[in-house]
């Protein structure tokens, strides 16, 4: 560590990504309890979009370093910590505070080991879609085999995860989007049918490749018209899994679709469903996620890198949906 003080990206007044600088700041002192760890990347999400302008249901206090997940190596342990050393390459996710030369992480949950053979930009940009599509496919809609997962947004971060983790559970995957070269990414990924829906119907096209029955499984990180349309193309029985709404809002539920379809409607919030439910959810991400990993499953596809300098860079090609897979701010010093 070179003296007390670091680059970090700093957002210090609400609006777009104009408002991002770097700045010179004091290096986090670590509690007994926490692990410094140095940054080697971090990945941009949504969520951080939506911080910028105060649009997210966490809303950090002015100013505050942008930036939910990250990968680097550890560079202090506190008095408590067992479980890791200086020197450990790994996995983190903080609320926020990746965007910097170092972070301060708690050991406990927060932390995962950066599989062999895998960059920190692929570290980085595995927690927040992993997590979220783990939570989705198996906690909420209990993913069956055989089973078809409609997949909107799928060659965003979150989306291509659970492409990824649909097809390792042995689901039939129907994904979407709107630009063909992104979908030919998600096809490479394993989707069994991508549609781009700007140009087809992917209600015709789920119920075609169905026999007119629907998904089982619909996952959507979009809303808006899509999560409308999603109701027509929905089995009877299915789980619709609301994730987020990057279509600009939340849309109106079609009540008579979900009593006639017997649709189950749930909502996804992963890091708030394992800070309610505790030790128990949390235990499952620890020991399934880096094993995933391990097995490559939903290893990420970076399709844009960005010095820290060019952090608001970052934050536009996502909000222009430039983006396949995720976009890092690789963190130099």
């Amino acid at each position: 560590m070179k003296g007390t003080r670091m680059r970090a990206v700093i957002c210090d007044r609400l609006g777009d990504p104009s408002v991002l600088k770097v700045e010179d700041v004091p290096v986090p002192a670590i509690g007994p309890s926490d692990v410094l760890v140095k940054v080697g990347a971090a990945s941009v999400n949504f969520p951080d979009v939506l911080m910028l302008s105060a649009s997210y249901q966490h809303k950090p206090e002015l100013p505050f370093i942008p930036g939910m997940e990250g990968a680097g190596t550890i560079a202090a342990v506190g008095a408590e910590v067992a479980n890791w050393k200086t020197g450990d390459r790994v996995i983190f996710g903080v609320r926020p505070g990746a965007f910097a030369e170092y972070v301060k992480v708690p050991a406990s949950g927060n932390l995962m080991r950066l599989p062999d053979g895998w960059s920190d930009a692929e570290g980085s940009a595995f927690r927040v879609g992993a997590t979220t599509a783990y939570h989705s496919l198996v906690h909420r809609a209990a993913l069956q085999k055989d089973e078809v997962l409609l997949v909107h947004g799928a060659a965003g971060g979150v989306g291509m995860a659970a492409v990824q983790l649909g097809k390792h559970l042995g689901a039939r995957v129907i994904a979407t989007g709107g630009d063909d070269a992104r979908l030919a990414v998600v096809r490479d990924q394993g989707a069994d049918l991508v549609v781009n829906y700007r140009t087809d119907d992917f209600v015709a096209a789920v119920k075609g490749m169905t026999d007119g029955r629907g998904a089982d499984v619909v996952y959507d990180p979009v809303g808006g018209e899509v999560l409308e349309k999603s109701m027509r193309a929905a089995a009877y029985g299915a789980r619709l899994l609301v994730v987020g709404f990057t279509s600009g809002g939340p849309t109106k539920i079609m009540s008579n679709h979900v009593l006639i379809k017997g649709l189950s409607i749930l909502g996804v919030r992963a890091g708030e469903t394992v800070r309610r439910a505790g030790s128990a959810l949390a235990r499952d991400y620890a020991v399934e996620l880096p094993r995933l990993a391990a097995l490559g499953v939903m290893r990420p596809h970076i399709s844009h890198r960005f010095p820290m300098d060019r952090a608001a860079d970052a934050f536009r090609v996502l909000i222009d949906r430039k983006v396949v897979g995720k976009a890092v701010i690789e963190i130099a010093g």
